[in-house]
């Protein structure tokens, strides 16, 4: 990489992790900025936000979760629960030398630094949520909501619980794969409306039949898919899938928390053209009962769901404006 690409000025690490080993990046000095990617990514997908975070004076780090890249991929399914991906996060911020750090993260991510805070409110001072909002946990299990959903086809999630199924369409081709996912939910290259929506397939189908084809979205270089499917075609997607096949794990392991707002200092942004935006509208609306220290929220117009990388640099103004804003 150039000496221009922020991906290029970042350090590399290996700490240790109740899995083994956290592979992070980082970058600056100053108060800690834990970055949590989402699905189907990795650090690299807040590349734009570390060198902007360091020039603001934060020591930004950006972790490749439990399952994917360079961290530990444990066999077991169980071993991708919420409250072991907690507890990476805490451990990697004790093994940086800190005891608190604020926790920022999006998709996936948002959701693990949500009960990152939730859990360990000692470690874990602020968070921010990017793309998904936070939802305490209650109702029904999480997989008998996901089945119910999309009549005669089959939801997403629904489709990554079998083990080996989802892995089966994706490995054959996963830089194909990967850049018709990233171009289904990105604004300039979705779906019209009108379109069969790409989050489900018909039964006995597949995801990536629903994908537009031949063009990448603006955020998306050739050489930036290229890093992202290099990682993939290494590791495989079984890491990463496991997260989804942990939903009722997650659902029994956070059963005390059922109904808990998160008290710490919070931000939200999201994409108005975003489905996790729209479809959790009401979890949004609830943000002064859920999100009582919410300092503000943003709702992104024309923005698809990768957001940080859509938008850099309307999210990077946000995110040190709310930096700036807490407590030391």
């Amino acid at each position: 990489m150039s000496k221009s690409d922020p991906a290029a000025q970042v350090k590399h690490r290996l700490v240790s992790s109740p899995a083994g080993r956290v592979h992070l990046v980082e970058q600056g000095t100053g108060p800690l900025v834990l970055l949590v990617h989402g699905f189907p990514e990795s650090w690299f997908s807040w590349r734009h936000q570390l060198s902007a975070l360091a020039a603001a004076g934060y020591r930004a780090v950006a972790v490749d979760v439990r399952g994917y890249g360079r961290s530990s991929k444990p066999d077991d399914i169980a071993a991708y629960r919420m409250l072991e991906l907690v507890e990476d996060n805490a451990a990697v911020v004790h093994a940086l030398g800190e005891q608190t750090a604020v926790i920022v993260g999006h998709d996936w991510g948002a959701t693990i630094a949500a009960d990152s805070a939730l859990v360990r409110p000692d470690v874990f001072r602020a968070v921010g949520l990017l793309s998904v909002p936070y939802a305490p946990r209650g109702g029904p299990r999480p997989t008998e909501i996901f089945s119910r959903m999309g009549g005669d086809e089959e939801f997403y999630v629904s489709y990554f619980q079998k083990p080996g199924r989802a892995e089966a369409e994706i490995e054959p081709d996963v830089r194909g794969w990967l850049a018709g996912m990233y171009a289904a939910l990105s604004a300039d290259t979705m779906p019209p409306a009108d379109a069969p929506d790409p989050h489900f397939v018909f039964k006995g189908g597949r995801l990536r039949d629903r994908f537009p084809a031949g063009r990448l979205p603006a955020w998306l270089s050739e050489a930036d898919l290229d890093v992202y499917a290099a990682e993939f075609e290494r590791t495989g997607l079984v890491g990463a899938l496991n997260r989804y096949r942990n939903m009722d794990r997650d659902w029994e392991d956070l059963a005390d928390f059922d109904g808990s707002p998160i008290t710490q200092p919070s931000l939200f942004v999201g994409g108005a053209l975003d489905a996790s935006t729209t479809w959790m509208a009401d979890a949004i609306k609830a943000f002064p009962v859920t999100l009582p220290g919410l300092v503000s929220s943003h709702i992104l117009d024309g923005c698809g769901h990768w957001i940080q990388q859509e938008r850099r640099d309307e999210v990077n103004e946000i995110l040190i404006g709310w930096l700036a804003s807490l407590p030391a």
